[in-house]
């Protein structure tokens, strides 16, 4: 079992790239839509940037990224099954599903604006992006406190966090809104 540490490393690894994607991708979509109100050329010249920025993040780090997090999550349950007998991980796994469901309607966003089909807000965009957040801090708190944290108030936590960062969005929009420069 000496190389359980290096499987879990590259586990961690890859999650941490798996989420910077994940964290990437929703600022590129919403240059894009801000770039779809631009006028010509500029309009044009913009969103074909982010198309090839958002194509490369997307194929090149964030679906690799997610691919290998799971392989190697895998694995490291199957050297340890024991760890699926306990309570925290069946919570935590919930979240991995919850997270890949993220990343798969992420990739329907990031298809229609391939196709510039612009079906959504920039604003709408923002709150998407905190998605991640919130599945990464419910995961890290999971793994970390495992069963010693109570049930309440971590979901009472995460519900805060949630509401913390909505207010943190409207906050921006009120400043970008007074300034656009901001």
């Amino acid at each position: 079992m000496e190389y359980y540490n290096y499987i879990k490393s590259l586990h961690l690894i890859f999650v941490i790239t798996w989420f910077a994607g994940l964290f990437y991708i929703p600022r590129l979509f919403i240059y894009h839509i801000e770039a779809s109100q631009k006028p010509s050329p500029e309009r044009e010249i913009l969103s074909k940037q982010l198309q090839l920025m958002s194509k490369r993040l997307w194929y090149i780090i964030t679906w690799p990224s997610a691919i290998l997090a799971i392989i190697f999550a895998t694995w490291l349950l199957v050297l340890n099954p024991s760890f699926l007998q306990q309570g925290w991980m069946h919570i935590k796994l919930a979240f991995v599903v919850l997270l890949i469901c993220y990343h798969l309607r992420t990739h329907v966003f990031f298809k229609q604006l391939q196709r510039n089909q612009i079906k959504y807000s920039s604003n709408f965009m923002r709150i998407w992006n905190e998605g991640a957040t919130l599945i990464l801090f419910a995961i890290v708190f999971l793994v970390i406190l495992k069963s010693t944290i109570n049930w309440i108030f971590g979901v009472v936590g995460i519900l805060l966090l949630g509401i913390m960062l909505m207010l943190g969005i409207k906050i921006y929009k009120r400043i970008r809104d007074k300034n656009p420069e901001a």
